[in-house]
């Protein structure tokens, strides 16, 4: 079985995009952080990067509360966790930036948002780990890799020692996340609380992909083998799939996409 092995040393895991699922994804990097450190473990910086406030349809359908209504997401977040476990995470709230916010080495960012003008800053870091949550109502993907050049990780797919050091991140998997939606909307676009909020959105689904997301990221922190590059969830039909890490897999997907 192939795994994935980006030689990295993991210094700074941003997690860009706070809402229904970045959050619970900050509440499980904040646990492992912790964990690591009380086991004496190499512990990674963690930043939250969202622009948007606290409004009232997110309380209680993301980790807000009343109190929180009106404050900046990853300022809410940053301080919660830093009070309770003792962290040091830091927030910025404003708009993801390639250029600004990003060191050149060492970053894991965990992509966990809504719109393609934040992919397309996402995809835009080289030389990262890209992490990136996806869904809809009920449906979603969770895409781990490090490069958008396909030829880079078409040479490398002979699994040398079992273990590849490149795979396709999600702008090269899913071009589609870095446009804008094809047809437009009969009303203003949703956010996905709001979906949540008229019923259009599950309420469970953020969780569901919270859950995938975090497992990638556990492992990476923990050196752990990951043999797979894409997972797929549906909480309409309770399924999750995960795509192995294969030669036939990974060159059928990237064929399929124009060059």
């Amino acid at each position: 079985m192939i795994s994935f092995d980006p030689n990295t040393q993991i210094s700074t895991i941003t997690i860009v995009g706070c809402g229904g699922t970045g959050a619970s994804v900050t509440r499980s990097v904040a646990r492992m952080v912790y964990d690591m450190r009380e086991a004496r473990m190499y512990t990674p910086q963690v930043v939250l990067i969202d622009p948007d406030v606290v409004e009232r349809h997110n309380v209680g359908r993301q980790l807000f509360t009343e109190a929180d209504v009106g404050q900046p997401k990853a300022q809410v977040l940053m301080r919660r966790f830093n009070l309770a476990l003792g962290l040091s995470m830091t927030a910025i709230c404003e708009a993801v930036d390639a250029e600004r916010h990003f060191d050149r080495w060492g970053n894991l960012i965990v992509g966990c948002v809504d719109n393609h003008l934040a992919r397309r800053e996402l995809a835009k870091v080289s030389g990262a780990i890209w992490i990136d949550a996806g869904n809809h109502a009920s449906a979603g993907q969770v895409a781990i890799g490090n490069t958008g050049d396909r030829d880079l990780v078409l040479r490398h797919l002979d699994g040398r020692d079992d273990k590849v050091g490149y795979l396709p991140h999600a702008a090269l998997l899913f071009p589609a996340l870095l446009e804008p939606e094809a047809e437009p909307a009969p009303q203003p676009q949703q956010s996905c609380a709001e979906l949540v909020a008229v019923r259009s959105q599950e309420l469970t689904i953020n969780d569901w992909m919270a859950v995938a997301t975090s497992q990638y990221i556990y492992k990476l922190l923990h050196r752990q083998p990951i043999n797979s590059f894409a997972t797929f969830i549906s909480s309409d039909g309770m399924s999750v799939r995960s795509v192995p890490i294969t030669p036939d897999e990974i060159r059928t997907r990237l064929e399929a996409i124009p060059a």
